[in-house]
């Protein structure tokens, strides 16, 4: 199956090395964290894809059985498929997988950690905005020395602040290198914050990028 036939998705070329695969919240879809993306980095490559699972009519990327409760059944299923749009789509734009960064905000942060966790993809990094442990997997993947930039508000109504917590600490256990950055905020993620997320991606992917190409 084509890339473009498994889901509904917007590619943007970029000249920088990083390709950002965007990920939505509930009820967003493919143009919603467009803005994000290019506050986060103007030149990257764009991936972003819209969730084929529908809620009352608004687009998630796997069901739930109520708010508080993820049909993890669901979760694994659409983590892999997802994945596998992923690759194709690496394929058919011509970007690296080891050179993707996730960046997700609730729905989509969920379903990247479940990428990560369940060892999916090789993502070279992620950014992920109000996001709990969606599962705790059988064995953890090794993600060591991978950037995670995870940010959580502590006035968030949805996600309680010890989800976030428990999540860090998984991806911690791989051996990926998370910062948790705490946000006076509830679940809407506010301009400081995603400067905050540009200038860790800044640093994390642009400026060593630069100094590995200027190396002789």
């Amino acid at each position: 199956m084509k890339a473009e036939l498994s889901y509904v998705h917007r590619f943007i070329p970029g000249a920088d090395r990083t390709t950002l695969l965007l990920l939505h919240g509930t009820g967003g879809d493919e143009g919603d964290m467009l803005p994000l993306g290019r506050t986060i980095s103007l030149g990257s490559p764009i991936l972003s894809p819209r969730g084929k699972v529908l809620e009352n009519g608004m687009p998630r990327f796997f069901r739930r059985i109520r708010e508080d409760v993820l049909d993890l059944h669901d979760l694994k299923y659409r983590s892999g498929e997802l994945s596998e749009f992923v690759r194709e789509a690496s394929t058919e734009y011509g970007f690296k997988l080891d050179s993707t960064v996730a960046v997700g905000y609730s729905n989509g942060a969920n379903i990247a950690a479940s990428i990560l966790l369940l060892g999916l993809l090789p993502l070279s990094g992620a950014i992920l905005f109000r996001p709990m442990a969606p599962l705790v997997p059988d064995q953890l993947p090794d993600l060591n020395g991978v950037p995670i930039f995870v940010s959580a508000g502590t006035n968030d109504p949805l996600i309680p602040g010890e989800e976030t917590s428990r999540l860090a600490n998984l991806l911690q256990r791989t051996g990926a290198e998370v910062v948790l950055n705490w946000e006076s905020a509830g679940h809407g993620v506010g301009e400081g914050e995603v400067e905050r997320a540009r200038g860790w991606f800044q640093t994390r992917f642009v400026a060593s990028a630069r100094a590995q190409d200027a190396r002789p």
